[in-house]
């Protein structure tokens, strides 16, 4: 049996100070409030419609500059697409779904501002004459 353990009495300059209360949102709702507010996504990916057969891995490119008649999430997809992105990275910079991405994306498909590509695939096998010249070139060392 162990024995009771006593319990050290402190004196009040001892009292651990108050912990500052924590940060609120503003009324009107913080960003992570808006990230989980379904209506936000319904405003930026509009009605169900067709949209475009996109993968994670399809490359977006921008095919001009954004008129000022887009969205602002549209006006940044367009800078961001300047050089070629991944609809996943599209999806992670700008901070939403995939589904709203790709509706976003079809739009602008659409108004052909932007232009989707496959990924660029690496041959699945090598070339048969580069393997047979380095395989020529060790044995001659």
């Amino acid at each position: 049996m162990t024995p009771p353990q006593r319990k050290r009495r402190q004196t009040r300059a001892e009292h651990p100070p108050p912990l500052p209360p924590a940060p609120q949102a503003p009324e009107g709702g913080g960003e992570d409030d808006d990230n989980r507010n379904p209506e936000r996504l319904y405003v930026i990916s509009g009605a169900d419609g067709a949209r475009a057969e996109l993968d994670l891995v399809t490359l977006i490119v921008a095919r001009a500059d954004p008129p000022p008649s887009v969205t602002p999430e549209q006006a940044v997809l367009l800078r961001l697409t300047l050089a070629p992105l991944s609809v996943a990275e599209l999806s992670a910079y700008l901070d939403l779904p995939f589904s709203a991405m790709t509706a976003l994306i079809t739009e602008l498909i659409t108004a052909e501002l932007v232009q989707a590509r496959a990924p660029i695939v690496r041959q699945a096998l090598p070339d048969r004459s580069l393997l047979e010249a380095v395989m020529h070139g060790l044995q001659k060392l």
